[in-house]
C-alpha cells in the first residue's frame, strides 16, 4: 500500500490524498460504506460503484468468520471473490463487535471468548487468531485486535484496556510479519489508537501506534456514546502525533457534520453504519439537510430526492413516490432510500476533497455543517 499527500488546507488540518492498494486507487477523504456480512444492506455491487462511486467498502470479521465461515472464503478464494467486489476492501478486526457482546464475553490477556450471537457456540478470538482470519477473509486493509472501552469509563479501566491493546498490536504485527497473504495480492496492518476520552492516554497511545511505524493508522473507540466535542477533542490530539505521510482511519464515525468536522482535523477514512441504518428508517441525509421521509409534509412533493447529487436513485425518484414507497413498507424504499444516503455520502467526501484541492474547503466546511445539520 502506498499513500501519496497531494495536498494540505492552509486554514485547517485537512489533506486531500491518494492510496494505492493492489486492488485500485483511493481517493482521500474517502467514506466506506460497511458491508458487515460480505453485503453493503439492500445494495448491489453494480450500484455500489456506478451509482455509489465506492471505490472501498468494509467486512467484518467476526461476522465473516462465524457465517459463511473462513472454509466457505477460503474456497471462494476469499471475500473480493466471494461477493464479487473488484475494488479495495477493509476488515475491522472484531474488536468492537466484542465490546457490544459485553453480557457473552470474557477478555483476557490471551484474548476474549466469546458466544456466538447466531447459536451460543464457544469461540476464541486472539491477536494471533484474528491476523489469520483476516488473512482469509483476504481484505487489502486489516485491523489490528483491539479492546473498544465503552463511554463513560473509569481512568484506570481506560488505562489498563489501551496498554492490553498495545501488547495485542505487538502481537498482531508479529504474527501479520510472519505470514503471507493468501490470494495473490499485498495486506496492509492498521494499528488503533485507544484511550477512550482521556487526553494523556490518547497521546500516549497515538505515540505508541506512531512507533511501530505500520502504513496507517486508525483511531478507535469513539463515536460511542460521548459527546460530539470530545470526539473532536480526542481526535484534534492523536492526529497531531500520527505521521503526516500515512492515511488516518476515524472508526465508525458518523454524522455528516462529524465527518466534515473530522476531515478538518486531519483524517482520511471514515466508515459509518449511519447512511444505511437510517435509511430503512426513512431518514435521508441531502445537500441541504435531513428529511425524515415519513413525514406527510413529502405526500404530494414531486420533486427528486437529491438532484445535486447526480446518480440515478436520488434523481430519478420523488420525495413523493419514496414516501409511498416507506409508508407502505415496500423493499424498494429500503433499496432506493440506502443507495441514495451512500451516494451522498461519497458526493460529500468527494466536495471535501475538491475544496481541499481548491484552496477553500475552511469556508466551505463552515457553510455545508450548517446546511447538512438542517432538519427540513
Amino acid at each position: 500500500m502506498k499513500f501519496t499527500l497531494e495536498k494540505k488546507d492552509a486554514q485547517s488540518q485537512a489533506r486531500a490524498g491518494q492510496i494505492q492498494t493492489d486492488h485500485g486507487t483511493i481517493q482521500t477523504p474517502i467514506f466506506m460504506p460497511v458491508g458487515t456480512a460480505g453485503t453493503v444492506k439492500a445494495v448491489h455491487q453494480r450500484e455500489l460503484k456506478e451509482d455509489i462511486q465506492a471505490q472501498i467498502i468494509l467486512g467484518n470479521t467476526y461476522h465473516l468468520y462465524l457465517r459463511p465461515g473462513l472454509d466457505i472464503l477460503e474456497k471462494a478464494g476469499g471475500l473480493h471473490r466471494f461477493n464479487g467486489w473488484d475494488r479495495p476492501i477493509l476488515t475491522d478486526s472484531g474488536g468492537y463487535q466484542v465490546f457490544s457482546l459485553a453480557g457473552t464475553r470474557k477478555i483476557k490477556e490471551e484474548g476474549v471468548t466469546f458466544k456466538s450471537h447466531i447459536d451460543g457456540s464457544k469461540h476464541v478470538f486472539s491477536p494471533e487468531g484474528v491476523m489469520d482470519i483476516q488473512r482469509t477473509i483476504g481484505a487489502d486493509i486489516i485491523m489490528a485486535f483491539d479492546e473498544c472501552t465503552p463511554y463513560p469509563c473509569e481512568y484506570g479501566y481506560a488505562r489498563n484496556s489501551m496498554e492490553m491493546t498495545h501488547r495485542w498490536l505487538d502481537r498482531c504485527i508479529n504474527r501479520f510479519d510472519a505470514t503471507e497473504g493468501k490470494y495473490g495480492y499485498s495486506q496492509t496492518l492498521f494499528p488503533i489508537v485507544q484511550g477512550s476520552v482521556y487526553k494523556d492516554l490518547r497521546k500516549q497511545s497515538a505515540e505508541f501506534i506512531a512507533s511501530r511505524n505500520r502504513e496507517g493508522n486508525a483511531i478507535g473507540g469513539l463515536s460511542v456514546g460521548e459527546p460530539a466535542e470530545m470526539m473532536y477533542e480526542m481526535t484534534e490530539e492523536v492526529t497531531a502525533i500520527l505521521p503526516q505521510d500515512k492515511p488516518r482511519y476515524l472508526m465508525g464515525v458518523g454524522t455528516p457534520a462529524n465527518i466534515l468536522e473530522c476531515i478538518a482535523l486531519g483524517v482520511d477514512m471514515f466508515d459509518c453504519v449511519m447512511p444505511t441504518r437510517n435509511a430503512r428508517n426513512g431518514m435521508l441525509f441531502t445537500s441541504e439537510g435531513i428529511i425524515n421521509i415519513r413525514n406527510e409534509k413529502w405526500k404530494d412533493d414531486f420533486s427528486s430526492i437529491d438532484p445535486a447529487i447526480g446518480n440515478y436513485a436520488s434523481t430519478f425518484y420523488s420525495k413523493a413516490y419514496l414516501r409511498h414507497l416507506t409508508i407502505s413498507k415496500e423493499i424498494l424504499a429500503a433499496q432506493i432510500a440506502s443507495i441514495h444516503n451512500l451516494a451522498f455520502y461519497l458526493w460529500l467526501v468527494g466536495q471535501a476533497r475538491e475544496h481541499i484541492l481548491a484552496g477553500d474547503f475552511a469556508v466551505w466546511k463552515d457553510q455545508m455543517v450548517k446546511k447538512v445539520s438542517t432538519r427540513l
